[in-house]
C-alpha cells in the first residue's frame, strides 16, 4: 500500500447514521381529508340510508333523535371508527397520503379506535355544536402541537402521520477509519 492509498484510507469518513422522524399531518391536510370525508359520509348517506328510509315509509325530517338522524349519525361514525381500524386511514386520509398511529407502537388496537373515533370525534361534535370558536380551538391546537395532535389525538395517544414521507433528522457525527 502507497502512501496515498492510507492517507485516503485514514481519512475517509464512515458513513454517519441519520435519523428519521415521522412527518406528521398537519391541520389543513388534515381538514381537507376530513371533509373529504364528509363528502364520501353524505354520498353513503343519500344512496343507502335515505332511500332505504324512503322504501320503508319512514319519514325523513324529525328532530334531533329522528330515526334518519340516528341512522345517520351510526354511519357517520361507523364510517370513521372501520375505515381507521381496518385500514388505519379513511378514503380522505388515503387521497392526501396520511395514516393514523397509536403512540409510540403505530398499530391501532380497538381500544384505541374507538376512544380516538367514538369518544374523541363524539366529544368533538357535542363540545362544538353550537360554538364555531370552540369547534376551531379543539381543532386548531393541531396547528400548535410537536406532532401535530388534535385533542382526540391526545386523549387516545395517537396521531397523523404521511404515509410516504419522513423528516430526516441531524446526522450523528462521522466518525473516521484507523488504520
Amino acid at each position: 500500500m502507497d502512501h496515498h492509498e492510507h492517507e485516503a484510507l485514514q481519512s475517509e469518513a464512515v458513513p454517519s447514521t441519520v435519523t428519521y422522524e415521522p412527518h406528521y399531518g398537519g391541520f389543513w391536510i388534515r381538514v381537507c381529508a376530513y371533509l373529504f370525508d364528509l363528502l364520501v359520509i353524505a354520498a353513503l348517506n343519500g344512496l343507502l340510508i335515505e332511500p332505504a328510509f324512503r322504501l320503508a315509509g319512514i319519514e325523513l325530517t324529525g328532530g334531533m333523535f329522528s330515526p334518519i338522524n340516528i341512522a345517520t349519525g351510526i354511519v357517520f361514525f361507523a364510517y370513521f371508527v372501520l375505515m381507521t381500524k381496518i385500514l388505519g386511514q379513511t378514503l380522505g386520509k388515503m387521497i392526501f397520503g396520511l395514516r393514523v398511529v397509536a403512540l409510540p407502537s403505530e398499530k391501532l388496537s380497538w381500544v384505541t379506535v374507538l376512544f380516538r373515533e367514538l369518544i374523541g370525534r363524539y366529544l368533538h361534535i357535542a363540545i362544538t355544536f353550537f360554538s364555531l370558536p370552540v369547534f376551531l380551538f379543539l381543532y386548531g391546537v393541531v396547528a400548535f402541537t410537536p406532532k401535530k395532535q388534535g385533542i382526540h389525538d391526545l386523549l387516545a395517544e395517537t396521531t397523523v402521520i404521511h404515509e410516504r414521507t419522513v423528516i430526516a433528522g441531524k446526522p450523528e457525527k462521522a466518525t473516521y477509519l484507523q488504520s
